[in-house]
């Protein structure tokens, strides 16, 4: 496994491109002229990072801190596993392979995303699974797993794949394209605008007006869905079993989308 280890951040540093597959062609002298520097100072790799290379399809962070942005992005294959925190957009664009933060992840986590899986450990800021500014979608097909909280706008134009998450704030599958959201518990307004896709929760804040009840369910996919996930998240796969009390909207869109939340 080859291992970044954090010496100093000076500044906010962008880690994008620096997957297994970039880094396998390079010598360690190499590596450490690449740059990672957002400001005037023009950082290389080498001014923060201590490179241990061994050509492997894995490579380690070590120390890793918020500043650290779009780590993982345009991960393809391979196996990047970090020790620390993240700063924003954490596997932007990612197209395949694993991605794991053992702390918290920055705003934006999964954007754009399309294959892959990305795990955090602790808790996800703003946006997760969602669109930066101006861009058309978030999510995009890849797996998002966030072992702590989620704050607001989990999965904001989200188009496909998978969310699952502990907790989530406000708006949960806002403006939702497709795809699907299972958590335990979600804040007020969830699905806000959302056209198409999926929302799974235990509980549930404030529902919109534009959501109408639709009856007690007991789909084969949930229970389909709950199989796949026994072993990538057990606690979900035990809700996705429960029985379910439907809510279909956004009303004020499209309105083909789908809030499933345990009845009791």
């Amino acid at each position: 496994m080859s291992t970044l280890t954090l010496r100093q951040a000076p500044e906010r540093l962008d880690l994008a491109g620096l997957t297994p597959a970039a880094l396998a062609g390079l010598s360690e002298a190499e590596a450490a002229r690449l740059g990672v520097g957002t400001g005037r100072r023009g950082l290389t790799l080498g001014d923060c990072f201590t490179i241990a290379l061994d050509g492997s399809d894995e490579l380690r962070i070590v120390g890793a801190t918020d500043r650290l942005d779009r780590v993982g992005a345009g991960l393809s294959r391979g196996r990047i596993v970090v020790e620390g925190d993240v700063g924003q957009r954490l596997g932007a664009g990612m197209t395949g392979g694993t991605l794991t933060v053992s702390g918290s992840a920055g705003p934006f986590a999964g954007t754009a995303a399309k294959g892959g899986t990305i795990r955090i450990a602790g808790d996800a800021a703003e946006s997760a699974g969602g669109a930066v500014h101006g861009a058309e979608v978030g999510l995009d097909g890849a797996t998002l797993v966030i072992g702590g909280r989620a704050a607001e706008r989990l999965g904001d134009r989200m188009r496909g794949g998978l969310i699952l998450a502990k907790a989530a704030g406000a708006h949960t599958g806002s403006r939702m394209i497709a795809g699907t959201i299972v958590a335990e518990e979600i804040g007020d307004h969830p699905g806000y605008g959302m056209r198409r896709g999926t929302l799974v929760a235990a509980r549930h804040g404030a529902l919109l007006p534009t959501f109408v009840e639709t009856g007690r369910q007991d789909l084969v996919v949930l229970k389909l869905l709950a199989t796949s996930l026994k072993d990538l998240a057990p606690e979900a796969a035990a809700l996705l079993r429960a029985p379910m009390r439907r809510y279909g909207g956004d009303l004020a869109t499209l309105g083909k989308g789908e809030l499933f939340t345990r009845v009791g």
